[in-house]
């Protein structure tokens, strides 16, 4: 079964709604979001730490931020190399972030997101509603990454060179996030 898609804000709200994102986030989301993407790159660059994970985790959820400490940190390194090594495919890189506790497909897709903004997003509740959706497993990610990616390549956001992780696919899950907020009843 291939998921479906539906974009429910419209196109041309999509770059307000991103900004908009920015502008109603507190200093306490900024900050963690900073330096998840900070974290990101040091992992990138092949720091693979608990105190870097630990970053990136603490941004998308941090009540699983516990669970997380309790990963060895050969683990952590194994993991993180596995995840990110040249040339590994979504359901690889994934499905090593998920031999982590604490690590389900939510967080993980915010690690990759984090490591690589430019090829990830971030699988959100808020995102997939402003997308009419809301399951979730590895098949469906790639998924839902391959439709964001359509979206962010159509340029109908631009990235936002001054906040973290400026690419069009970051800038997209800002928007659709607010989207969601926005219009939750």
């Amino acid at each position: 079964m291939v998921a479906y898609f539906q974009l429910q804000p419209a196109e041309t709200e999509l770059q307000e709604l991103a900004e908009r994102y920015w502008q109603e986030a507190g200093e306490k989301e900024h900050e963690l979001e900073t330096a998840a993407f900070e974290a990101g790159a040091a992992i990138r660059n092949g720091d693979f730490t608990l105190a870097n994970l630990e970053a990136i985790v603490r941004w998308k959820s941090e009540r699983v931020v516990h669970y997380l400490i309790a990963n060895s940190n050969e683990k952590i390194k194994q993991v993180l190399a596995a995840a990110t090594a040249p040339g590994a495919s979504t359901e690889t890189a994934v499905k090593a972030l998920l031999e982590l506790h604490g690590v389900d497909i939510p967080v993980a897709s915010a690690i990759l997101a984090a490591i690589f903004p430019e090829r990830y997003t971030v699988l959100d509740f808020r995102a997939l509603e402003a997308l009419g959706h809301a399951r979730h497993d590895v098949r469906f990610y790639e998924e839902y990454l391959d439709f964001c990616r359509r979206l962010a390549e159509s340029n109908i956001v631009k990235p936002q060179s001054d906040l973290p992780a400026p690419t069009p696919l970051r800038a997209l899950e800002r928007a659709l996030w607010e989207w969601s907020r926005t219009h939750s009843g």
